[in-house]
């Protein structure tokens, strides 16, 4: 037990120790996670430990579902309707030409028979939700493309996409022989059925999952804050992801992502609550997922395709994936900018790679430890590339609109300015600022603004500060010149979401003068701002 303890504590520390450096040095954080998950796993120190080496498939299926939650709880039903029939196309046509083109490169290069180049196209071919869904989200709530709907339409496509491609390997797998609801028909009908079975099963189990947890959470009021709510939902969505491994009927994953955006047309409330909670699994579900993708790399087996496996996967998307892209967005409004942001945007692979990579070796189909080398070789190129190329190219060749902050989790950073001096009223505006900063997690510049320095009565202030803010992040700034204008001016330096200010309650020519900065500053700023005054006894 103790060593499970230490190898899940590792993954996590160093895990995040390691995206975060790779964030300062500029480059996305899951090369740091997957570098950390190589150098941990058994391809370096080995410093893992057996059980949950074994568990990785749980963990990466405990990730996906969280990300595909977020997808769903991002999604904007008009945008995907203003669309047509571009995710409906982007969930099919690139994934399949992909795959026909790397199955014809893999024969041509590797010999391989038609089975085991299909075989590697399916591998290859399914796009990562791991590193896709965390980019479109945060196209999202930055506003490229978003007036087109191109983040939504990349987003359902993908999910869809993952469904045909898993379908097809499962049918070239031999999984048919196991038993399927389909198996009188022919392979070709039969894939198609039972794709438009699980896509169709997962629409309708993900519609019924967001009833019951509006049910659940609202109507009947289970959850007492969004902890509880989160939990909930995500025990649900798991439970849909489990019992689609056991009845085939539908797509677990996709049911997930249906109940998101079914959440946010049931009770918007609720969608943006659990978009909330689920950003926060996220950040912890994300961690064990690349690093457990690292641990799960084979150096010896990627350094003997890795030639072969480059041309193969170069080919593959630039000419396999770039025709689907064609096909997919023709007789659309994209421009030609915005279907070359596909090349960024729709070719990261990792999550379902890592987890079908290796079925081919440990079936004995021939080629299978080449087949594990290129996916493993398809996550280590492509993830880390589609993570930089997204928010990289989006602003290149995206048109910027106005974000819908219904749709998608916004966090900016929240600045708050509290203007005190040496008066009665100055301990209200502290508390004020410190219950604000409390709710928001926010940071707050405490300004003092003076004609003539007062050593000790400053000192004296600072002390009183330290006293309401002992649990907030603040600075202390002491400034001179007209009252209203260092207000303004300070809170234009520090990009302050809202100024508070104290308006004394005794009367006299302090009242006056108090009133009138308060006046001068509500006239003047382009920001919000609240005026605190001392309690009437």
């Amino acid at each position: 037990m103790s060593a499970i303890l230490e190898t899940l504590a590792l993954i996590l520390l160093l895990g995040f120790f390691g995206g975060q450096l790779a964030r300062r040095l500029g480059a996305p954080p899951l090369i740091g996670m997957i570098l950390v998950g190589i150098l941990l796993g058994p391809a370096g120190l080995d410093l893992l430990h057996a059980a949950v080496l074994t568990a990785a498939p749980t963990f990466r299926a405990v990730a996906v579902m969280v990300i595909l939650m977020k997808a769903g709880l991002g999604l904007d039903r008009q945008k995907l309707a203003q669309q047509g029939t571009v995710a409906l196309r982007l969930g099919v046509l690139p994934a399949l030409c992909e795959m026909a083109v790397v199955a014809g490169m893999a024969m041509l290069l590797l010999g391989f028979n038609l089975r085991q180049g299909f075989l590697l196209g399916a591998i290859v071919a399914p796009e990562s939700p791991a590193v896709i869904v965390p980019g479109m989200l945060r196209l999202k709530s930055l506003g490229w493309g978003v007036d087109k709907g191109i983040p939504d339409a990349i987003l359902s496509g993908s999910a869809i996409s993952d469904v045909v491609v898993l379908l097809l390997f499962s049918l070239l797998m031999g999984a048919e022989q196991e038993g399927s609801f389909l198996g009188a028909l022919p392979p070709a009908l039969e894939v198609s059925g039972q794709a438009l079975l699980e896509i169709g099963g997962g629409v309708i189990v993900g519609y019924g999952v967001a009833r019951a947890l509006v049910f659940l959470l609202v109507k009947q009021n289970w959850s007492q804050n969004r902890v509880q709510t989160t939990l909930v939902a995500a025990a649900v969505a798991l439970g849909a992801v489990g019992l689609a491994d056991r009845l085939p009927l539908f797509s677990g994953y996709l049911a997930v992502m249906s109940a998101g955006f079914f959440l946010i047309e049931m009770d918007a409330p609720l969608a943006r609550q659990l978009r909330g909670g689920f950003d926060v699994l996220w950040q912890v579900a994300e961690i064990f997922l690349f690093v457990l993708l690292g641990a799960s790399v084979q150096l010896g087996v990627l350094q003997r395709s890795l030639g072969v496996g480059l041309v193969i996967l170069a080919v593959g998307t630039v000419l396999g994936r770039g025709m689907g892209w064609y096909l997919a967005t023709l007789g659309s409004n994209w421009t030609r900018s915005e279907r070359l942001f596909l090349l960024a945007g729709n070719s990261a692979k990792a999550t379902v790679q890592a987890a079908i990579g290796a079925l081919p070796l440990s079936a004995g189909v021939a080629g299978g430890d080449t087949m594990l080398a290129i996916a493993l070789l398809a996550i280590l190129i492509t993830a880390p590339l589609g993570a930089w190329a997204i928010p990289t190219f989006a602003p290149k060749l995206l048109q910027k609109g106005e974000v819908d902050a219904t749709k998608v989790l916004l966090q900016p950073r929240v600045v708050l300015l509290a203007a005190v001096d040496f008066s009665s009223v100055t301990p209200y505006v502290l508390q004020k600022a410190a219950e604000l900063a409390r709710r928001a997690d926010a940071e707050v510049i405490v300004l003092h603004v003076q004609d003539l320095p007062q050593p000790k009565a400053i000192a004296a202030l600072k002390d009183q500060v330290k006293q309401y803010l002992a649990d907030i992040r603040y600075r202390f700034i002491v400034s001179a010149g007209p009252i209203p204008q260092a207000i303004l001016e300070t809170a234009t330096l520090y990009n302050v979401t809202e100024i508070i200010l104290g308006k004394h309650g005794q009367g006299g020519w302090q009242r006056v003068l108090m009133g009138s900065v308060c006046q001068s500053v509500l006239e003047a700023s382009t920001r919000p701002v609240l005026i605190v005054e001392e309690p009437r006894l």
